[in-house]
């Protein structure tokens, strides 16, 4: 909206300087050609010649310059008839014929009666005013120093946060001066702390009441300004200053009063060492006591102890004696019943061994008899083979001679024998010294057995 009235501005004002501009540019042709027809008219020594010829001029055009004049009046009464009030403010509608006018206007874009009424903003945001407790080139505010019940100047560092009460803007407007801040805020503040500075002392302004002080000014100004339709939202006391003088002066009596406490308290440290020590040897004392009560109770119950075991210790002695003599005893019977015991068992073992080897020959005997037996019966077996198989020597004396020897059976007569005429031939070419065959012809029915003889692989390394 802003846009809009800067826009409309413009277009009035354009709209003036164009009406103007037309009547102006009308005038200048119209003197520009009287000047030249008064020039035609006259000789070179200045007379007339003849009189001036009528020629119609171009009229001035009033018209249409009074048309953009009018268009830019309006273009200005409606720039002039837009409020526009910004974030953080309010207005207040002044009238130039009844004055201020009640209600505020907020923020945001109002249309009011141009040429006649006009609008004051005011910041409505919160402010701060503030005071110097000391001269400082380098800070901006009013210097406040007030003085205490002895007289004393003291300068005082406050801040005050304020704002102005949107509702009451035209009671603001139309009874306080303006600027509100500096005409009176400024002045009611350093009023307020000026009257209830002489209420305290300078110490107590500076140290215990510095509190006291500054709410009971807080509460006065904001009452106060409250009135006035500001709101004051805080009351802050910043700093003091103190009179040079007095600032050493008091400085020193801090430091005299640091020292005395600082002897009070080392005094009180000596008194409680004081006590500690006494309390210490009282504590000893009432612990060596109770040792040496302790000790002596001790002993007591000890020779009681002794007396009560000696009571008990002549039974007992008595009844260890009689025990040993028992087990004295005890170990003597039982060593004449252990030798008993062990000729006992030495017979039954003599009789057990005895016994052990008539067994043992027995057994031995029974065993040759029925070696004997076996080896007749297996003699009567072989006799009656080898008295079958007359072969079977040649066989036994091959197989005992060597391992290397192997032995093998085949038919005598070796009809149907495959490898009958192999062995033949093999025979015939090896030799005599290769083999072991009979005289018999081999459809000799009668019976013939052929060995042969082949080297074995030896199994020693």
């Amino acid at each position: 909206m802003m846009a809009l009235k800067y826009l409309l501005m413009v277009l009035g004002v354009g709209l003036f300087g164009s009406g103007s501009a037309l009547v102006a540019y009308d005038i200048f042709l119209a003197a520009q050609l009287r000047r030249l027809l008064r020039r035609d008219t006259t000789d070179e020594s200045g007379a007339e010649v003849g009189a001036p010829a009528r020629r119609p001029f171009r009229p001035v055009r009033w018209r249409l310059a009074l048309q953009l004049a009018a268009a830019g009046t309006l273009a200005m009464l409606i720039t002039e008839s837009i409020a526009v009030i910004p974030d953080g403010a309010a207005g207040v509608r002044i009238s130039q014929i009844s004055g201020a006018r009640p209600g505020t206007l907020y923020a945001g874009v109002h249309v009011i009666t141009p040429l006649v009424d006009s609008v004051a903003i005011y910041d409505t945001r919160e402010q701060v005013y503030s005071t110097l407790a000391s001269e400082n080139p380098k800070q901006k505010g009013d210097l406040l120093t007030v003085q205490a019940r002895e007289g004393l100047n003291i300068g005082l560092a406050v801040s005050v946060r304020y704002r102005l009460d949107p509702k009451r803007l035209d009671s603001i407007h139309t009874n306080l001066p303006q600027p509100v801040g500096e005409q009176v805020v400024a002045p009611v503040v350093a009023t307020i702390y000026r009257q209830l500075a002489p209420n305290y002392i300078t110490r107590e302004i500076f140290a215990t009441k510095r509190e006291e002080l500054r709410a009971t000014a807080a509460e006065a100004i904001t009452s106060r300004l409250a009135s006035d339709g500001i709101v004051v939202r805080e009351v802050l006391l910043r700093d003091l200053q103190l009179p040079a003088e007095y600032a050493k002066g008091l400085e020193g009596l801090l430091l005299k009063e640091q020292e005395n406490e600082r002897l009070g308290t080392e005094q009180e440290i000596k008194q409680k060492e004081v006590r500690i020590a006494e309390l210490e040897a009282e504590a000893q004392k009432a612990r060596d006591v109770k040792q040496a009560e302790a000790q002596a109770q001790v002993r007591v119950l000890q020779a009681k102890g002794e007396a009560d075991a000696m009571q008990y210790t002549l039974p007992l002695k008595q009844k260890q004696i009689e025990q040993t003599k028992l087990e004295a005893q005890a170990r003597k019977e039982s060593t004449l019943q252990n030798a008993e015991a062990a000729a006992q068992a030495k017979i039954i073992d003599s009789k057990a061994e005895v016994e052990r080897q008539k067994n043992l020959a027995d057994a031995e005997a029974n065993r040759i008899r029925v070696t004997a037996a076996a080896d007749a019966e297996r003699m009567k077996f072989e006799a009656s083979v080898l008295k079958q198989n007359p072969m079977l020597i040649q066989k036994i004396i091959a197989e005992r001679l060597s391992d290397k020897l192997q032995i093998m059976m085949v038919p005598i007569d070796g009809r149907n024998f495959f490898a009958n005429d192999v062995m033949r031939s093999a025979f015939s070419s090896v030799g005599s010294g290769r083999g072991l065959s009979s005289d018999q012809d081999p459809d000799d029915p009668a019976p013939t057995a052929t060995a042969t003889a082949q080297k074995r692989p030896s199994k020693r390394p």
